[in-house]
């Protein structure tokens, strides 16, 4: 299916927030389907298949195939969805310019042979940055720089068009080209829905929703972008592997689209203070400046992804889970997590308001 209406894929499929609660989740796939798939695939001469402890939306498993280490992503939604050929297309762009990413070793979104999509990936022997940051072992000034600096080495490849990629046109050897002719048409889709979606389930009050689809509003001028840069547009530790102080690889580029630069920093802003973003700038602008009015750009940003979060917390029933749930920290519970939520929201609209530094994060 095509992405075109989607704003973030997680909670505005037709199917939204499928794959976010604990297992059974509805799709799952049988090993020896999985099994198949790979023999048929690879032909390997020894292959051994486990399940992966993935907290996405997509199934995983990690796998070895005569001695190569294999990270098995599987979809089996119900949309159907093809977007795995997509993101495919993105990590070989991407590593290209020098960001370490997952070779992808084999990927059929086709359903032709199996009824679902699936992406066979170089497995990294690294766990994610969250990890580390839970266990309270990350050295936060070196990966924060390692991160904005690869963000920046992303950020030059230039696609056409904005928002989500469209698969048609890259299958048809056009490019990476977003679905939308501006980036406005990209950044309010679904803005009124995702408020109206958080007022009618008591997370905001009506009136704190109508401020916020004002203050947008009233800076719209800030999305009048001439070209837009690839943004990962699921940035977070967790799509983060390496070891406590380096990141060795970058994962999960399936939302990625073509938007604003200071899109991606913003996300990082959706977890961490302003000590964390600090570095990350550094990191940034060791290779790339800064666009003109970053600031409120970073700001406008931040809301709009904080109101997706939202949106998915409350949706999935992130509030209701415990510190083993990845989103949540060490000691934490899923009402801290909501309080963090709302006053970050606060947070950003303060920021974009008066145009303040990202010291306004701590």
């Amino acid at each position: 299916m095509s992405r075109r209406d989607i704003y973030y894929w997680k909670c505005d499929r037709p199917a939204a927030f499928h794959g976010t609660g604990p297992p059974p989740r509805g799709d799952e796939v049988p090993e020896d389907v999985v099994r198949r798939v790979l023999f048929d695939s690879f032909h390997p001469e020894k292959l051994s298949l486990f399940p992966a402890s993935g907290q996405g939306n997509h199934l995983t498993w990690n796998a070895e195939i005569d001695g190569v280490s294999v990270f098995l992503r599987i979809e089996n939604g119900p949309e159907k969805d093809n977007h795995l050929e997509m993101e495919s297309a993105v990590l070989e762009e991407v590593a290209r310019v020098g960001v370490p990413v997952p070779r992808v070793l084999c990927c059929d979104a086709s359903r032709k042979k199996v009824p679902f999509a699936w992406q066979a990936l170089e497995r990294i022997p690294h766990p994610d940055l969250n990890h580390w940051a839970k266990m309270g072992m990350l050295d936060t000034e070196r990966t924060a720089f390692e991160i904005g600096r690869n963000v920046s080495l992303w950020q030059s490849i230039c696609p056409k068009g904005f928002g989500p990629f469209d698969l048609g046109k890259w299958q048809r050897g056009e490019g990476l080209t977003g679905h939308h002719r501006s980036y406005p048409d990209y950044f309010f889709l679904r803005l009124a829905t995702h408020l109206e979606f958080l007022v009618a389930n008591s997370f905001l009050g009506s009136e704190q929703a109508d401020e916020i689809d004002s203050l947008i509003k009233a800076h719209a001028e800030l999305l009048e972008l001439d070209r837009g840069v690839l943004v990962h547009k699921d940035l977070a530790l967790w799509n983060v592997l390496g070891e406590p102080d380096s990141a060795k690889s970058f994962i999960d580029f399936d939302d990625s689209i073509s938007g604003d630069p200071m899109d991606d920093l913003s996300l990082l802003a959706c977890f961490h203070g302003g000590s964390f973003l600090e570095h990350v700038f550094s990191g940034y602008t060791s290779r790339r400046a800064l666009p003109e009015e970053w600031r409120r750009r970073f700001w406008m940003h931040l809301l709009r992804n904080m109101i997706v979060k939202a949106v998915i917390r409350v949706g999935a029933g992130y509030f209701e889970r415990d510190s083993g749930f990845f989103l949540i920290g060490r000691g934490a519970s899923g009402s801290d997590l909501r309080t963090f939520t709302e006053e970050r929201i606060r947070v950003a609209q303060r920021g974009l308001e008066a145009d303040a530094g990202i010291e306004l994060l701590d």
